[in-house]
């Protein structure tokens, strides 16, 4: 049987699209996280901007920096894969299945 596999999901097996789709949702998330805190710095450095506005700003900053770290922290730091987990599992058990066959 052959599988096709794609960059988005969809064409393995159920786990391995999970994987995919959790990775490209992790990612865009990120993403959104770090255009939104240019945004912030560009208002704050490079608009003009009235000085109450100026502290929601500099306050939304104080918020983002904590995001960017935690989400830097998912991306860089040694973590345990529950999904790879998963899938080494599984791979076990289908060794043992083929295993007791013969």
């Amino acid at each position: 049987m052959k599988v096709n596999k794609s960059l988005f999901g969809g064409a393995g097996s159920a786990l391995e699209n999970r994987k995919l789709l959790n990775f490209w949702a992790r990612f865009t998330i990120s993403i959104a996280n770090a255009v939104t805190f240019l945004v912030l710095l560009y208002l704050l450095f490079y608009s003009d901007v009235k000085e109450t506005s100026r502290d929601l700003i500099n306050i939304l900053m104080g918020a983002y920096v904590a995001v960017l770290a935690k989400s830097t922290d998912y991306w860089f730091r040694e973590k345990k894969d529950w999904e790879h987990e998963e899938e080494m599992e599984a791979s076990k058990g289908r060794y043992k299945l083929k295993k007791g066959k013969n």
